[in-house]
């Protein structure tokens, strides 16, 4: 699960407004149970959503038995969601609780009707001001906001603290970059893919999706030079042959861009855009 970042109990008391008190309570009676990790104890996300539901719960006048009840349910439908933020909502009729997914549909219900619901983004929004969050607890939380096109301007903001506490952070500068050329921001995309080159030179990722950028930016001599270095660390990748032979037929260079069709055609014969490069082949590099 994506978002099992570590939450001491500090981090719970204010992200739930809760007391030292109440957590010891339900830390008895097995609503939570911290994990170990090294020699502290943490908590993960799931734990605030059961948290969450279980302040609303007790709320309601709901006993410790059927609290425990429905949280051992609720826990057990979390451990099979890869992604909390964006699939789950937890309803709660004042009795039971309720798991729904993104689409509406409930998830193994317990019973009753729909009164309380609460969305687990709004509880993001408490851990994501957290101060001490490092580069890879920003980096998590903005893979989860990355999943869902209503979060994508959260998701760069995320990406950027990411790079702002680690600039050499590849994935995050790899993600920064791909949601700037998906906007057609090309100048930005490529600074970002250019600095994750520049960490890590044998990425083919990002000489691959540097190269894609410069292409469309008209910089073909640049493209083609990326993509001949992508193409010597991944030579079984079909898309860098693909993009290649097509940056070196733009350039008019009609036998380096045979050489990389018939690469291409040899690592993926069954593609969709393998009757193109056939047609290329066949037509001698003539437009």
């Amino acid at each position: 699960m994506k978002a099992s970042e570590q939450y001491t109990r500090a981090d719970l008391r204010r992200i739930l407004d809760v007391s030292d008190k109440q957590l010891k309570q339900w830390e008895e009676s097995q609503v939570i149970e911290p994990r170990v990790a090294a020699v502290r104890e943490f908590y993960d996300f799931r734990d605030l959503i059961a948290l969450r539901t279980a302040k609303q719960l007790m709320d309601k006048g709901v006993s410790p038995a059927r609290l425990k009840h429905s949280l051992t349910a609720l826990r057990q439908k979390l451990s099979e969601v890869k992604s909390p933020l964006t699939e789950l909502r937890i309803i709660s009729n004042g009795k039971d609780v309720i798991v729904e997914d993104a689409d509406g549909g409930q998830l193994e219900p317990i019973s009753g009707q729909f009164i309380l619901n609460f969305a687990t983004r709004d509880l993001l929004e408490n851990v994501r001001v957290m101060p001490d969050r490092n580069a890879d607890g920003w980096f998590r939380m903005a893979l989860e906001f990355d999943a869902d096109p209503a979060t994508r301007a959260k998701a760069i903001e995320a990406y950027e603290r990411v790079i702002a506490i680690e600039p050499r952070h590849v994935e995050a500068l790899l993600n920064r970059g791909a949601l700037a050329f998906e906007d057609g921001q090309l100048e930005i995309a490529r600074d970002f893919f250019a600095r994750a080159v520049e960490v890590q030179p044998d990425n083919p990722l990002a000489r691959f999706n540097l190269a894609s950028t410069l292409d469309d930016l008209g910089l073909l001599q640049d493209a083609r030079q990326q993509l001949r270095l992508a193409a010597r660390l991944d030579p079984g990748n079909p898309d860098i042959r693909y993009n290649l032979a097509t940056v070196c037929d733009k350039l008019g260079s009609p036998d380096e861009a045979r050489e990389h069709w018939i690469a291409y055609l040899k690592l993926d014969p069954a593609s969709s855009y393998a009757d193109y490069a056939r047609r290329r082949l066949n037509s001698g590099g003539d437009k």
